[in-house]
């Protein structure tokens, strides 16, 4: 993205109001899944972002720049919206619906690392030792938090669920790497991509669920994560990439897991197990790694 004037102070404001907010995504995918299920979940969040980001697009006078879009254009960044913002979101909310957060947290931001090698696949770029120590520290986070440490045995209390959850973090990684391939004017994709998630996720709620009004406390959590968590983070991210390069922001990134660990410890008690603390460390080491 190009820079309009560097001011690393705005930027640093920018994304760490992104981050706290991406931060609460365990919380508000807990508290919204109380009365809905996540086809139900996902289908209001994601209405509500696209509402929140096409507002956004007339703002800034980008919803013009989709005449340039070719219908080829149109077909690939509603896939991309299918990768990005529903299937990734689908199976996300349901990981934090099903098992506990922590473990959740801990295989979800495994995706850095599959980046690292899908640019290898899809990007053509060369594996070097730091991406390769990347991937090791990655996965052995994984692996840790799946065996609790005990690495003669699995669990399979939640197995198929944290299975679920690494492969959505594969989804977002995939989702990453050809969005940089095809590099699209970031605030009009995000807007068609939250379009193909919301077409996606209704298919998908009458087919699997059923449709549902949301109940009132259900409400707050959808609106938190609709307008703000998935909406308006967007917003402030591109806004902090204007006023810095990626490069400076993006270890800001790896605070959302620490915050997200605090809150989930703060809002729902889970014990906090040492082992999911090192696992967590192991896959955030392997992003900064990677970079």
């Amino acid at each position: 993205m190009e820079i309009i004037k560097e001011n690393k102070s705005k930027a640093i404001i920018y994304i760490l109001s992104c981050v706290i907010l991406w931060a609460f995504i365990p919380v508000v995918s807990r508290f919204g899944q109380q009365n809905l299920d996540n086809y139900q979940f996902l289908f209001w969040s994601s209405i509500l972002s696209l509402v929140v980001l096409f507002l956004t697009s007339l703002f800034y006078g980008k919803w013009q720049m989709l005449k340039s879009y070719s219908s080829k254009d149109f077909s690939i960044a509603l896939g991309l919206g299918f990768l990005g913002a529903f299937l990734y979101y689908l199976l996300l909310y349901f990981g934090y619906a099903h098992a506990k957060g922590l473990e959740v947290l801990a295989i979800q931001y495994t995706w850095p690392i599959f980046i690292v090698i899908f640019s290898v696949v899809f990007l053509g770029e060369k594996l070097s030792i730091r991406n390769f120590i990347a991937i090791i520290l990655g996965f052995t986070g994984v692996l840790i938090v799946l065996t609790k440490g005990n690495f003669n045995q699995i669990y399979l209390d939640n197995l198929t669920t944290d299975l679920i959850v690494l492969f959505a973090a594969s989804v977002f990684g995939l989702f990453s790497v050809l969005s940089k391939k095809f590099n699209f004017e970031p605030i009009t994709a995000t807007t068609l991509f939250f379009l193909s998630a919301t077409a996606f996720s209704f298919i998908s709620m009458l087919v699997f669920s059923e449709f549902a009004i949301p109940s009132k406390s259900s409400l707050i959590p959808i609106l938190g994560n609709g307008i703000l968590i998935n909406g308006f983070s967007y917003v402030l991210w591109l806004k902090g990439l204007s006023y810095a390069k990626a490069s400076f922001v993006a270890p800001f990134v790896f605070l959302t897991p620490i915050l997200a660990a605090i809150l989930i410890v703060v809002f729902f008690q889970e014990t906090f197990l040492p082992i999911y603390l090192l696992g967590l460390i192991l896959v955030v080491s392997g992003g900064f790694v990677s970079k």
